[in-house]
């Protein structure tokens, strides 16, 4: 058994500049339909290469500076990666990839990769699976989601209650949306729970609930959810449960059935219906995007990795994803698409 290093003295080595709060105040006023565009969390299925990172970073920092009339593009930064077998678990298990689980490293360079990208003014979204991780990280989140795998998970409703930043819940695996709708209402209820503080002592931690939770629509294995008539049922389920007709839709995993071709018609799908009438309810999509397309399995030697490459599901290239971005931009800058802001 291994002791990690605390949250504080991480925290400290590594301390938050004041953007991620910047951010999160965008993401929150787009969440309620209070800013007219939408955002795009875009970016690697999970991140492996802190280098290809920081590169796919600096590009996503050009195009937002382009598309920010009608886009708020937040950066992919998956660093657990959820198995439903086995696997390669993500940055935070394994940073090394070669199966030594030295997660002291992966803590550390995750967190300075989300404070490095924070200082360049790329605002970060994770998915969060280890709840005892989100105490390390989470003041340099700006959007987080909880999984398919974990929407009905307790543990996971209670860490989303004390995160002040939008927290996403993924419809389930079977595709029903109730185990996301109920989460996010557990979330933005207190919650007294297990955590740890910042010397890493397991303690009691009182929430006072998150009031900028969401369902994120992510299809499953019977099918897409990305659909119009899919979309309008889950605002009126959510109605129906008197939270706001706003949520996500995930281009990827279910919606695209790991297929880029699919990805991409996702994505304008949604697009266009979100330019047709723009109060119908779409906060922001998802996209899974590198620096390459395609996939590449992890080989014995990492060093044999193809640089910029996913080895987890299937991403768009970087050409791909800024045509997919700039057409997105010009369909929204259309007179039909000027009444998106609600009062």
């Amino acid at each position: 058994m291994d002791r990690l290093i605390s949250p504080h003295d991480l925290k400290r080595k590594f301390p938050p500049p004041s953007f991620p709060s910047q951010a999160r105040k965008s993401a929150e006023r787009i969440l309620f339909g209070k800013e007219n565009r939408l955002a795009v969390l875009v970016g690697p299925c999970s991140i492996h290469d802190p280098l290809s990172a920081r590169e796919y970073a600096r590009r996503i920092k050009k195009l937002a500076e382009d598309v920010e009339e009608t886009l708020f593009l937040v950066m992919r930064v998956f660093l657990e990666k959820p198995r439903s077998r086995t696997g390669w678990k993500g940055l935070l298990y394994d940073p090394h990839l070669d199966s030594s689980n030295d997660i002291e490293s992966g803590l550390r360079m995750a967190r300075e990769l989300l404070a490095d990208l924070a200082e360049i003014g790329v605002p970060a979204a994770a998915e969060l699976l280890e709840p005892l991780a989100s105490f390390y990280l989470d003041d340099l989140i700006s959007w987080g989601m909880i999984g398919a795998r974990t929407s009905a998970s307790q543990i996971h409703r209670q860490m989303a209650s004390r995160l002040s930043f939008p927290v996403g819940f993924k419809n389930d695996l079977l595709g029903f949306l109730e185990p996301a709708i109920f989460g996010v209402q557990s979330a933005r209820k207190p919650h007294s729970h297990f955590g740890i503080d910042p010397y890493g002592h397991v303690s009691q931690i009182i929430s006072s609930g998150n009031p900028f939770t969401h369902i994120v629509l992510r299809g499953s294995d019977k099918g897409p959810n990305c659909d119009a008539a899919s979309i309008e049922y889950a605002l009126e389920l959510l109605a129906a449960h008197y939270l706001e007709p706003r949520l996500l839709i995930d281009c990827s995993h279910g919606n695209s059935g790991k297929n880029l071709e699919r990805q991409k018609e996702a994505f304008v799908s949604v697009i266009e219906y979100a330019a047709s009438d723009p109060n119908r309810g779409i906060a922001g999509l998802m996209l899974e995007s590198h620096l390459l397309a395609g996939k590449q399995p992890l080989p014995e030697d990492p060093a044999c990795l193809a640089y910029g490459r996913s080895i987890t599901d299937p991403c768009l290239s970087w050409e791909e994803t800024e045509e997919l971005i700039r057409w997105a931009d010009e369909k929204l800058s259309l007179p039909t698409s000027m009444s998106f802001v609600q009062n």
